[in-house]
């Protein structure tokens, strides 16, 4: 643990030296760098990881040095959603700037049918990897994939493989990719894609199937990860260094039946809700920070072969995760539902040429799977697919004044649909027949989401409206669903 910790502080030190650099002699951020024309463009994401799990955006129950220093060189947007909180759903609509129910895809079990497979020889030309190539980038990609009818090989989405490493392996050879690049090459985008803290997974996984092929391949990082402090009692761990219980910790009051239809879907969550104990779901917690430390450690070479390279000052750093991780919330983990916890991701934009950097954007609403493809092809100058459901958030980074932004984004699951503003959340499941299908939230009021508000008389009217615009939403992509109340 000492030498993690001397290593973590020792590329901390130098990394961060990229930061001092920058900086004029009154301290003021450099901006005499010119954008390019066609900018390099470094993607970087995790797997699991909610918005949360960053200690920049204050959680003091771990560090993430690189990530925060990322953020210091940008801007970090705090209400940045997946459009599906599940992988392979979530990966198609980063890949495409589309809603995965475009080719009927909600989870990552359900194969794509032959209807849609026939779609999907048509998105193949507008996907990330295929526009910029055709525009003359070099596209390249390392790490896990998981997309649609083909879940290791992105080469039909537009890419040269690098690695299919997922841990150290995709860090080094991604740092190795970048360290051979030179200032008169063509323009690159890089997609670096990390399996963690996604190990999470196999925790519960362990406990409710412990029989399973799934828990007998469990990832040597999580036994890692579940390890206490070297010297240190239990009590004193959990006393000072495991995170508390969360403070929703309970399942939500008037939770719809679906959540319950799930669970037991996958008897593992329903074994773990009924019998794990408080240290248990404590320790899971702290398992799940150390994944993300560690995901951090290895991005952290990543962005240091950037700095080293002589690159950072013409490449755009993008970083985000699939979706998070319920951790805990409403005695969940995993992720699937719209609890804030699953659904809310990191999103954060290193542009070397913004006139204010370290930025939080706490206000404006961003979908990753719908707005990366547009933001990176207003970016660089390349002209976007037609019909993209998302928007360049460039405006946002400059800070542009007046901007005409959405007030409003849509989320999908296996479950349902969702409309979320800035405040409230209105979810339309429709998978029960007639039960309870209906759920809304007031963040304001209760950002836990611990109580459905769905009868609560004072909000028919927002109930209403969201409701109309959420069935106008699905009737557009053509996807029927059964109205509340028939």
């Amino acid at each position: 643990m000492q030498n993690k910790i001397f290593l973590l502080a020792a590329y901390m030190m130098l990394f961060a030296l990229g930061v001092v650099k920058s900086q004029d002699k009154r301290g003021m951020q450099s901006t005499s760098t010119l954008q390019p024309k066609h900018p390099n463009i470094l993607i970087i994401m995790t797997d699991q990881q909610s918005a949360t799990m960053l200690s920049c955006a204050g959680n003091k129950w771990l560090h993430t040095p690189a990530l925060d220093i990322l953020a210091s060189r940008g801007v970090r947007f705090e209400k940045a959603y997946a459009t599906n909180p599940v992988c392979l759903p979530s990966r198609f609509s980063i890949q495409t700037g589309m809603f995965p129910s475009v080719i009927g895809v909600r989870e990552n079990d359900r194969p794509v049918d032959k209807e849609n497979e026939k779609k999907l020889d048509k998105i193949y030309p507008r996907s990330l990897g295929n526009v910029f190539r055709n525009a003359g980038y070099e596209t390249y990609f390392g790490g896990k994939v998981h997309l649609p009818m083909q879940i290791s090989n992105v080469e039909p989405w537009g890419y040269k493989v690098i690695t299919q490493d997922e841990r150290e392996g995709l860090a080094r050879d991604a740092s190795h990719f970048l360290s051979g690049r030179k200032s008169g090459d063509k323009p690159f985008l890089l997609f670096v894609s990390f399996i963690n803290p996604h190990d999470i997974c196999y925790d519960a996984i362990r406990f409710g199937w412990p029989d399973s092929g799934l828990a007998k391949h469990t990832p040597p990082d999580l036994f890692d990860a579940l390890k206490m402090p070297a010297g240190v009692s239990k009590n004193e761990f959990f006393d000072k260094y495991c995170p508390p219980l969360p403070a929703n910790h309970q399942p939500m009051f008037g939770e719809p039946y679906t959540v319950d239809s799930l669970i037991k879907l996958r008897n593992f969550r329903e074994k773990v809700r009924d019998d794990w104990s408080d240290e248990d779901w404590r320790l899971h917690r702290w398992a799940y920070a150390r994944l993300m430390e560690r995901a951090d450690f290895l991005i952290g070479e990543v962005l240091q072969a950037l700095d080293k390279s002589g690159l950072k000052d013409s490449t755009i750093v993008i970083f985000t995760a699939d979706h998070g991780d319920n951790d805990a919330s409403h005695k969940l983990e995993h992720k699937t539902f719209f609890y804030e916890e699953a659904a809310r991701i990191p999103f954060i934009v290193s542009y070397p040429w913004l006139n204010r950097k370290g930025k939080v954007d706490k206000q404006h609403l961003v979908s990753n799977g719908l707005d990366i493809l547009p933001t990176l092809c207003d970016l660089a100058g390349i002209e976007p697919p037609q019909g993209l459901a998302g928007r360049s958030i460039l405006p946002l980074l400059q800070e542009r004044i007046n901007v005409n932004w959405r007030e409003h984004i849509f989320m999908e699951n296996q479950l349902g649909y969702l409309i979320h503003t800035d405040r409230y959340k209105y979810e339309l499941d429709d998978k029960n027949g007639n039960k309870l299908r209906e759920v809304f939230s007031d963040l304001q009021v209760d950002p836990g989401e611990t109580f459905n508000m769905i009868n609560d008389s004072k909000y028919a009217g927002i109930i209403s409206q969201l409701r109309g615009e959420l069935l106008a939403h699905l009737a557009k992509l053509k996807i029927k669903v059964i109205p509340p109340g028939t």
